[in-house]
């Protein structure tokens, strides 16, 4: 959840090596605010990579993502709840009356321990149930439920590696093969320059099947300002289930924009 690694990472997952119990961690992490950003939040533009621009191949797609922590890390194994919301948007502006062609809602509630190791804070991992959705009826109807497992570790100060895998709950009528292309596991690999002015980040989701199918979303950010979270991003998709409308359409597009996330590592 982006509330700890936003701050609690930042101060003591490697500060100058400095090493600090465990207790001193948590208490760092429960002192932080309940409300924070989540994933990524984003407003980008752009177009189809291959092929002549046009109004059909050309749109604004963004994210707002935010959570609210419920308990500190009082439960068992110091662990804490969650809640989070997603929500993402494709919005065909370059069409007549600017209609929006798809948005998803993705709401869900988490379960998560911080992994403290010789007094630094090295990772975490989560138990999360999550719904995902496009709030239409009939044939354009979208839907999915997942139970996943997550897990997330620090290898420096600057670089994070993630994995997620989900066991898919899959209750839309018109979705019924959604495996095949929104995938059933990811990985990736978040980063920071030394200067904290630019950001990237590299993630594969695996599509269903044994060979190496997966869609491949990767985006680099430069911080506007120094002290604030805003950056100038170029965001790259490449691959099926960009949403939930089209999840069985192949897109390669590339957009820019702005990114807004916390000053260490966004959730995934």
């Amino acid at each position: 959840m982006l509330v700890w690694t936003a701050a609690s990472a930042q101060i003591v997952v490697m500060r100058d090596q400095e090493k600090i119990d465990a207790d001193s961690i948590r208490r760092d992490y429960d002192s932080r605010p309940y409300f924070g950003l989540y994933k990524d939040n984003y407003f980008t533009i752009g177009t189809s990579i291959g092929s002549k621009p046009s109004r059909t191949n050309s749109d604004v797609k963004f994210q707002i993502s935010i959570s609210q922590r419920l308990t500190k890390s009082v439960l068992p194994w110091h662990s804490y709840l969650y809640l989070f919301y997603s929500q993402k948007a494709m919005w065909n502006v370059f069409e007549e009356s600017l209609p929006f062609h798809d948005l998803n809602f993705n709401p869900g509630i988490g379960w998560s321990k911080l992994i403290i190791s010789k007094g630094r804070l090295v990772g975490k991992v989560s138990l999360i149930l999550e719904h995902e959705s496009n709030g239409r009826d009939g044939e354009a109807s979208r839907s999915w439920n997942k139970i996943s497992l997550s897990g997330a570790a620090f290898i420096d100060p600057n670089i994070m590696v993630h994995a997620k895998y989900w066991i898919p709950i899959i209750d839309g009528q018109g979705n019924k093969d959604i495996l095949k292309y929104s995938g059933i596991y990811q990985a990736g690999i978040q980063g920071i320059t030394n200067n904290k002015r630019w950001v990237f980040d590299l993630t594969f989701v695996k599509r269903k099947g044994w060979n190496l199918n997966g869609n491949i979303i990767a985006n680099v950010g430069f911080r506007l300002f120094p002290n604030a979270n805003q950056f100038l991003m170029l965001h790259y998709y490449n691959g099926y289930g960009e949403n939930l409308l089209d999840y069985n359409k192949f897109h390669s597009r590339l957009r820019i924009g702005l990114l807004i996330r916390p000053n260490f590592f966004s959730d995934f």
